[in-house]
């Protein structure tokens, strides 16, 4: 299979349909999926002859891992280029979904991480199943939580995103219905049965509450979420404005869940877990999603390039020793200089534009 055929655009009928075709690398995108992507959205939003999108993948595997992490790696150790030019196509498609006109249908049914969540998170309908495992775990490899991360976290409930952020937790199904995450639950032996009913109705689709009624009949009860056991102590431990208060106060829960998040942080990198608080924080007051994207782009313009990333991916990804040794090695030592650094403006000639 040929790299162009890692995706597939088309119409049938009033449906514009995206399906992610590279199973090998679990659907990770590269640069040319988003911008065949984004230009199939681009050009549906101009046919009145298109009335609904749907997003799913092809295979039993699914759905998408992320972006493609090894040739971020391979440019971040080089002069960046390839990377910045990556995130700037990927930006750009997360900010067309989130803006989309039409109803945009998400199909989270299997693996969804990083570039996964880009592409299906900000669309208005997203449809969990039994095998949906959702996270954000790139505090692990010394990169941040990116596509849009810094809108979407910090204004799911109760301090939710931020423990996403920083701990990198898996999700369920059904905790991704909990969380606002998904908008329905639907079991995946009655998807494709769901996807007919979309593509006979699509013509009658006029905005998104229609095509909600068609994927209704399909929805079931997920079951209980583990999520929702832990949301009192998330809330609870996880509204501090400092990475150090928010350790402090899991110590001072001294529960189990807490123990287990405060194991879970000690192996991420003390770097990106300053960068991702700050970049959550800063979310949560922005206006609209471009000033968070435009944000993001610097933060994945530079951290890509530092040796926690670089770092991350040689000890989980490419030697799978799993001990990486991060530089700060401790949160004392990410001083809010190197921070500032980060998140500063770049030149105006290569700032992001949507």
């Amino acid at each position: 299979m040929s790299e162009a055929d890692w995706v597939q655009t088309g119409t049938q009928g009033a449906l514009g349909r995206i399906r992610l075709n590279r199973p090998q690398a679990l659907h990770a995108l590269t640069q040319p999926m988003c911008v065949a992507m984004l230009a199939a959205l681009r050009q549906w939003a101009g046919q009145d002859d298109v009335a609904c999108v749907l997003l799913d993948h092809v295979g039993e595997r699914g759905f998408c891992a992320g972006g493609d992490i090894a040739m971020l790696a391979r440019s971040g150790a080089g002069d960046g280029q390839e990377a910045r030019a990556f995130f700037a196509t990927e930006y750009r498609l997360n900010t067309a979904i989130h803006g989309y006109a039409k109803p945009y249908v998400a199909v989270l049914d299997g693996v969804v991480m990083g570039g996964g969540v880009g592409i299906s998170v900000h669309g208005g309908l997203r449809i969990a199943t039994e095998r949906t495992r959702f996270a954000m775990p790139e505090t692990g490899i010394g990169l941040f939580p990116d596509v849009g991360g810094g809108w979407f976290l910090p204004r799911l409930p109760g301090q939710i995103g931020i423990w996403l952020a920083l701990t990198g937790a898996r999700l369920n199904g059904a905790d991704c219905l909990e969380a606002g995450i998904a908008t329905h639950f639907v079991p995946s032996a009655r998807l494709e049965e769901m996807k007919a009913a979309l593509l006979e109705g699509s013509g009658h689709i006029t905005d998104q509450a229609g095509a909600a009624a068609i994927i209704a009949p399909f929805c079931a009860d997920p079951g209980p979420s583990p999520l929702r056991a832990n949301r009192g102590s998330i809330a609870e431990a996880f509204v501090g404005e400092t990475v150090e208060g928010i350790i402090e106060d899991l110590r001072q829960a001294g529960t189990p869940f807490a123990q287990s998040c405060l194991e879970s942080l000690a192996g991420k990198s003390p770097q990106t877990l300053k960068v991702a608080l700050r970049q959550m924080r800063q979310g949560a007051l922005a206006k609209t999603f471009e000033e968070v994207m435009a944000m993001e782009y610097r933060i994945a313009c530079r951290v890509v390039q530092r040796h926690d990333f670089l770092e991350g991916v040689r000890a989980v990804i490419t030697d799978k020793d799993n001990a990486p040794k991060w530089a700060p090695s401790s949160l004392e030592g990410v001083d809010q200089g190197l921070l500032d650094a980060i998140f500063a403006p770049l030149p105006p000639t290569e700032e992001w534009q949507a």
